[in-house]
């Protein structure tokens, strides 16, 4: 549920517009729904900020478009995952509003905006090959009202591409760095800015590549401070976790901004002298005297 729509509830309920059955009917499913085979949890998104996402893979069409659909009536945006089309035509039937992101495999449905936020989460992909992952961490941070900003085909091959764009990065909050083969990208990248860089391994290469495991294991090996690794093509995760640190840096923003607003206006003020006039010494009511 919403905390809109929560908030919604009790005023009607406080205004008298609704009695108390008619919200315990309508609270029944929190904390979550069971559909049997699945447990839909509607608390999340007051727990966390964000509500529970659909994971696509190994789920049936019609498990995919029912737990979609229960999502979708707590009037919250909604994202799934790693859905094939076949489901995700049998969705957008359902919901002709939400939108297929076919390189990415995944699903939104936006019914409420944020006010997004003035910095950003940089996306930077070393390879053509590796958008799909990347674009699976765009999609996350901005449907959670992240701001994004890609920095695509930057790869170590060619150093200079990255390089020119080495001011840009240092301008984002966080860093999601997308990288296949040798991985080398995310150390490359931590060496040239201050913010957390989160480093997503692909399964992109040639054989010895292991799947994803030569990155994996390279990228937690990395030299460079500040470089945290997600698992392999895990570009959903890579995307919610720096959509959170970006959160937090535009809440230490704003908090700041309002602690100086507030010295401001306490210098504003005029001072009050609240102190007693002096008294005449002995001296002064001899002259006066």
């Amino acid at each position: 549920m919403a905390p809109e729509k929560l908030r919604r509830l009790l005023d009607q309920l406080a205004g008298g517009e609704i009695d108390v059955p008619a919200v315990l009917r309508q609270l029944q499913t929190l904390p979550f729904e069971d559909l049997q085979f699945a447990r839909v949890d509607h608390h999340r998104a007051l727990r966390c900020g964000f509500p529970e996402v659909i994971f696509g893979e190994g789920k049936t069409t019609r498990q995919i478009e029912e737990i979609f659909a229960r999502l979708a009536d707590t009037e919250n945006n909604v994202l799934a995952t790693r859905i094939g089309p076949p489901a995700a035509a049998r969705v957008q039937t359902r919901f002709p509003k939400v939108r297929y992101h076919r390189a990415a495999r995944v699903l939104t449905l936006r019914q409420r905006s944020g006010p997004g936020s003035e910095g950003f989460v940089g996306i930077v992909c070393a390879g053509t090959s590796d958008l799909p992952v990347a674009e699976e961490a765009r999609i996350t941070a901005e449907i959670m009202d992240q701001r994004t900003r890609t920095f695509y085909d930057v790869g170590v091959a060619g150093l200079h591409r990255l390089l020119a764009e080495s001011q840009a990065l240092r301008a984002a909050n966080v860093l999601v760095v997308v990288a296949g083969m040798e991985g080398a990208l995310p150390s490359v990248v931590g060496g040239l800015v201050a913010a957390p860089v989160i480093a997503v391994p692909t399964s992109v290469g040639y054989g010895a590549s292991f799947g994803g495991i030569s990155a994996l294991l390279a990228m937690l090996n990395s030299c460079s401070a500040g470089v945290s690794v997600v698992n392999i093509d895990n570009g959903f995760g890579a995307g919610y976790q720096a959509a959170l640190i970006n959160r937090l840096a535009e809440w230490q923003v704003s908090k700041a901004a309002a602690a100086a607003d507030d010295q401001a206006a306490q210098a504003e003020q005029p001072t009050v002298d609240s102190s007693e006039p002096a008294r005449p010494t002995d001296e002064a009511r001899d002259d006066e005297a």
